[in-house]
């Protein structure tokens, strides 16, 4: 049927996820860093992903679309209340991809002695997986960019210490994930504030994929910032 309905300028969106957020029937969801109306049945047509959008990347058009499915919308509702929200087709769009930036947490508790304390979690900013962290946010603005093999965190025990810390960290695994995120890095480095980049890999050839694409994304991105690569071995040393 011809209706109004939304469309998205993928050139403008700059991934900040605010119309996924808007958007009460679930329709739009980020998908590589953008916003997509991935469901145009759940598009009622209203727009109230338009105000939230804060690069003008949303307008009207009108076209031939399925029609709204009212009963679709509110049984993806129920469907994500009876799951407690969890997963990424409830709506609103994907819970995990909202990003935040934290303060690195205090060591031990106030007045607990030294010999007490735990290591605790150096991570500064979610979301953390390449495929769904925004191409811009306000976290990328002046960072040390780490990119690492998902891999890494668990064959390298002092991973927060050694390369988490001070650092935006971005994980992934090029066999696993299927994606070549060259182009995807291509744009964080060249359209933000990025001072270094780390790139923290396993030793496995798979893993030489995530090297690749970040030496790609740099060569790309027209920028000259210091890089180095790390690579760690399968039994959790830094190889020589």
């Amino acid at each position: 049927m011809l209706r109004k309905i939304i469309h998205i300028d993928k050139e403008k969106c700059n991934g900040c996820g605010l119309c996924a957020a808007a958007c009460h029937e679930g329709a739009i969801e980020m998908i590589n860093g953008k916003a997509e109306l991935v469901r145009e049945n759940f598009c009622d047509g209203l727009g109230d992903c338009l105000p939230a959008c804060p690069t003008g990347a949303i307008a009207f058009e009108t076209r031939e679309a399925p029609a709204y499915d009212e009963a679709a919308v509110n049984a993806s509702r129920r469907a994500a209340a009876a799951t407690g929200g969890g997963g990424c087709s409830h709506a609103g769009g994907c819970p995990g991809s909202g990003t935040a930036v934290f303060r690195p947490a205090s060591p031990s508790p106030e007045g607990a002695p030294v010999s007490s304390a735990r290591p605790v979690s150096e991570l500064r900013q979610w979301p953390v997986q390449i495929k769904l962290v925004p191409v811009q946010a306000p976290f990328f603005d002046g960072a040390k960019l780490l990119v690492a093999a998902d891999c890494a965190a668990y064959a390298y025990a002092a991973m927060h210490e050694d390369f988490i810390k001070g650092k935006v960290t971005l994980i992934g695994c090029p066999k696993l994930d299927g994606t070549d995120y060259s182009e995807k890095l291509t744009q964080i480095i060249a359209h933000n504030d990025i001072k270094s980049v780390t790139v923290v890999r396993m030793e496995v050839p798979c893993c030489g994929g995530l090297q690749v694409m970040t030496e790609t994304a740099l060569k790309n991105s027209g920028r000259f910032i210091p890089w180095q690569v790390v690579t760690i071995t399968r039994d959790g040393r830094i190889a020589e």
